[in-house]
């Protein structure tokens, strides 16, 4: 923190904002509704990195009804005076030019979030309009924009008794796809940088909805850590320790519990790592070590047993943030942190804290070494199976029995079903396109993975199938650019049995065969609810919106209603028609934009704890539709 002013000059130009209109994806990643939301966060990014300063305690978002996002904090507020060697308002300086800000200056910003500058000023060259108030020196100053231009000076329109900066501006549609904002995936990335920013409050509201949420976290990372293990049987409370080395803050908070899957997520400077990086690297760099050299010091493993990282990582939630002064990020939207000293950095200091929680907390230890040497035992248990299963005579035939195959050899080009039962089975065997449709008819439920580990699940005859089928293997074996269909595509029935087949697939494929669903190669056919009859006229519905738009076309007298409950019910024309016909079909394809949300979701829906499903499900009961009991 300093108490250093934020003045003018403290603004500094590295270049211009040519062409950000010109080729958006470089500075945002994309101009789909993922480059969208980047909008929202970049403004956010500058509110946050004041908070980090010490100078901001509160952020409002709002999503207005008129399609624009008002993003506003209690901050210091941008300077406004002219610069001093540039002679323009500085706030003028931060909205039309590239790479000036206020973060180049260690003085202003010990550390910052935002795109070293660039931000607010994309933002701004993105957004059809777009006006800043501040309140500043007891005063309100306002300045609109159009495209990036500024279309006024720099006014004063009021007094202030407060100090800040509110941005409001409106998406160009001439360089997105869609304007529409989301607000649960605002939410989301608002809820993680609250619980980073312990006691920092934000608050985003829809206007078009009138719905809304607080997000306010004392406990900071360690109510993070508690939020990803809601639901799990828990080993010990959390660990927690913070730790400096001249600039650079390191912050951990790490829970073990009874669950098979890991659950680690690493930030720098508020950004999600996704794919890592050195932080990531020196934890668990650190975590090994420390876990063998107390095991061994204790006599809790034997002989030349050594545990390895994945063992160490069985059932561990665990927040990673670190706050650094000069960031380098690996790609333009920062999903990998590579700096490398701080890999070192961070394996020290978690090695010394963890051995100290150790040494002072032996029950704790204790269940720790007992998780991983589980996960050890059942590691070589897999790979036995595994060795067994490739010298088996079903493994050497290559494909299993029960699939029916397509012609087609490349996979971009080919599409397997699964199928719930023989019934449909028999119906999308005879109704496919078979030159690039196969059929895998499932067998009743398949093995819940989420309360299975990888020995027992490879065991699973239904479960064995799959691999075989997709040819790209499981776990740590599973290799997606072995996989012989580029479309796998669940399709169950309509109804409760289905739906609970259709979330064990998913669980499958999210714990074990993750990359496909990072490759988007995971849909969900969506079958017909109901078809409509009127003399020789039919119509199908997918849902009740559509069945009464149906009956307002047709007209409701001298209909008749046929409501499908499976699959099987329908002839395999029928099934062509509305399901698997690629000029007609609809299907919806799965990704996941917040891991962390769905890792929840899998753990409570097909976890082992009782109470949290039942929460769950009585939370949302009043959002089911079509219930089918």
């Amino acid at each position: 923190m300093t108490n250093k002013g934020y003045e003018a000059g403290d603004i500094q130009i590295l270049e211009g904002l040519e062409a950000v209109r010109k080729r958006p994806g470089m500075y945002i990643g994309s101009t789909d509704e993922r480059g969208l939301h980047h909008l929202v966060y970049e403004v956010v990014d500058n509110s946050i990195d004041e908070a980090m300063a010490g100078h901001c305690t509160h952020i409002e978002v709002v999503l207005r009804s008129d399609g624009s996002v008002r993003v506003t904090d209690n901050g210091r507020g941008i300077p406004v005076e002219v610069h001093p060697e540039y002679k323009r308002p500085a706030v003028e300086i931060v909205m039309t030019v590239l790479h000036a800000g206020g973060k180049f200056d260690h003085d202003t910003y010990k550390v910052s979030g935002g795109l070293h500058g660039v931000g607010v000023s994309v933002v701004n060259a993105l957004s059809e309009w777009l006006n800043v108030e501040i309140h500043r020196n007891g005063k309100i100053y306002h300045q609109s924009y159009r495209n990036g231009a500024p279309t006024s000076e720099v006014e004063t329109t009021g007094t202030a008794t407060d100090t800040g900066t509110t941005i409001t501006f409106m998406p160009s549609s001439e360089i997105f796809d869609t304007v529409e904002f989301t607000c649960n995936t605002i939410a989301k990335r608002l809820r993680e940088l609250a619980y980073l920013n312990k006691g920092l409050n934000i608050t985003v509201s829809d206007e078009r909805t009138d719905k809304g949420a607080i997000y306010n976290f004392p406990g900071g990372i360690v109510s993070y850590v508690e939020y990803l293990n809601e639901g799990k049987d828990i080993l010990h409370a959390p660990i927690y320790f913070e730790r400096t080395k001249d600039s650079t803050i390191i912050e951990i908070a790490m829970q073990y519990s009874g669950s098979y899957s890991e659950n680690v997520v690493a930030f720098a400077n508020n950004i999600n790592t996704h794919e890592g990086g050195t932080h990531l690297s020196g934890f668990k760099a650190a975590l090994t070590t420390t876990i063998n050299k107390y095991a061994k010091a204790n006599k809790l493993i034997k002989g030349e047993t050594t545990i390895s990282g994945k063992d160490t990582l069985e059932g561990l939630a665990a927040i990673i943030s670190v706050k650094l002064a000069e960031p380098q990020f690996e790609g333009q939207t920062k999903t990998k942190l590579g700096n490398s000293e701080i890999k070192g950095i961070v394996q020290s200091m978690v090695g010394e804290a963890l051995d100290e929680y150790m040494e002072e907390n032996p029950a704790g230890a204790q269940k720790i070494i007992t998780k991983a040497l589980e996960a050890y035992r059942a590691r070589e248990a897999a790979r036995k199976a595994r060795e067994i299963s490739r010298k088996s005579p079903l493994e050497i035939s290559g494909l299993p029995g029960k699939l029916a195959d397509c012609s087609e050899k490349d996979p971009a080009k080919s599409e397997i079903y699964l199928v719930e039962g023989d019934s449909a089975g028999g119906s999308a065997k005879q109704g496919r396109d078979r030159k690039f449709q196969a059929i895998l008819p499932l067998r009743g439920k398949i093995l819940n993975v989420e309360k299975s580990r990888i020995h027992k699940i490879l065991k699973s005859n239904e479960i064995k199938v799959m691999i075989q089928a997709f040819g790209a293997g499981i776990g740590d074996d599973f290799d997606v650019a072995n996989a012989r269909y580029h479309k796998i595509v669940i399709m169950t029935d309509a109804d409760v049995d289905g739906a609970h087949i259709r979330t064990l697939i998913l669980t499958m494929f999210y714990r074990y065969m993750h990359p496909l669903i990072e490759a988007g190669y995971v849909y969900i056919a969506q079958p017909p609810l109901y078809k409509v009859k009127k003399g020789k006229t039919e119509r199908y519905a997918f849902d009740d919106r559509e069945l009464e738009a149906t009956y307002a076309e047709l007209g409701r007298d001298g209909t008749t209603l046929q409501r499908y409950k499976g699959l099987g019910e329908m002839n395999p024309q029928q099934l062509w028609d509305t399901t698997m016909n690629p000029e007609t079909r609809t299907m919806l394809q799965v990704s996941i934009d917040d891991a962390v949300e769905a890792d929840r979701m899998f753990t409570i829906l097909m976890g082992d704890q009782v109470e949290p499903r039942r929460n769950f499900i009585m939370r949302h009961a009043k959002d089911v539709k079509n219930l089918d009991i």
